[in-house]
């Protein structure tokens, strides 16, 4: 894997018969939170920052933390930015709309 710096945005849809889905989002944004790579929250997804291999790590406890939260399923959607030779910064695409 590249050692260069990506975007990847993660949408996790938890599917519960009795559990509030946002509830069990909140777990996966907590993981996101505490893992300590860059991060923003949009209301469909939440875009991180950093290497291809740590943010799949930080995904993947994520996915597994709404899981143990009781969730029956979840639903996953990934999409990275990746740049032959360049880094993908976050602040460099939306900085100017940030207040």
């Amino acid at each position: 894997m590249s050692e260069k710096i990506i975007n990847l945005g993660i949408q996790i849809i938890p599917k519960s018969q009795t559990l509030d889905a946002y509830a069990l989002v909140d777990k996966a944004i907590s993981v996101i939170q505490q893992s300590g790579v860059k991060y923003v929250v949009t209301p469909f997804e939440t875009v991180m920052e950093g290497k291809q291999e740590q943010l799949m790590a930080v995904a993947m406890k994520a996915q597994d933390a709404v899981l143990e939260a009781g969730a029956d399923e979840v639903l996953v959607y990934y999409r990275m930015q990746i740049r032959k030779n360049s880094d993908v910064i976050i602040e460099d695409k939306i900085g100017k709309y940030v207040k």
